[in-house]
């Protein structure tokens, strides 16, 4: 009897120090580092690309992934409990505001139901975290890989469609952008608060367009 009390104590003590390695991300952000990784036809927007920084920034149920670059910036704003989101573009002199419903959000994110993603026995230590492999395949046919560690989970799995059945934080993944291939890469995590501000929606200074506007032009 005693041995299996020790057996047992053995275990959950096991258990509990694999729960304590492991974080759960419910507020804070993260910031990728993006490269881009094959040539290209149009080497001047390959240059313009390189070396631009996403930051996604979580609260809850909301999420702000943005994308800053030398062409400008770009913001996609998100509130998973409503599912609705609205996307920022802010390039020159040009400022416009995309609304998409909950409805429209479930379309433009379509692609990624279904999502399957394939271990491999491939590891790799990225960013100072251990990370497995992954073959995430779509149901068009098309796939990429992305390493990922269960060492930090997102509270709020649904901040990025593509990764919302991934068992973990992807760490470094690619990305194809016409006959670009885009390598993101997370460079640092930041476990302090944000500010609510960032997932307001802007009431100005910007043109407003409708999903269906956008799919129309």
């Amino acid at each position: 009897m005693k041995i299996k009390s020790r057996i047992i104590i053995f275990c959950l003590s096991f258990v509990g120090l694999y729960s304590f390695g492991q974080k759960t991300l419910s507020e804070g952000s993260l910031v990728y580092n993006m490269s881009v990784e094959t040539g290209t036809g149009e080497p001047k927007m390959a240059d313009m690309l390189d070396g631009a920084t996403t930051t996604i920034y979580l609260k809850g149920t909301k999420s702000r992934s943005e994308l800053v670059s030398s062409l400008g910036r770009e913001a996609i704003i998100y509130d998973a409990s409503k599912g609705t989101g609205v996307i920022l573009k802010d390039y020159s002199e040009q400022k416009l505001m995309i609304t998409l419903s909950a409805v429209n959000w479930e379309e433009n994110t379509k692609k990624y139901d279904g999502i399957v993603f394939e271990n491999t026995n491939e590891t790799a230590t990225i960013a100072g975290f251990k990370c497995k492999k992954a073959i995430a395949k779509l149901k068009n046919g098309t796939s990429f890989i992305v390493f990922y560690t269960d060492e930090v989970i997102p509270a709020n799995k649904s901040y990025d469609a593509q990764f919302k059945t991934l068992p973990g934080l992807p760490v470094q993944y690619e990305m194809q952008s016409g006959k670009m291939k885009l390598k993101f890469t997370l460079s640092k995590i930041n476990y302090t608060s944000v500010s609510a501000s960032l997932f307001e929606v802007p009431t100005s200074g910007y043109r407003v367009l409708t999903y269906d506007e956008t799919k129309s032009k």
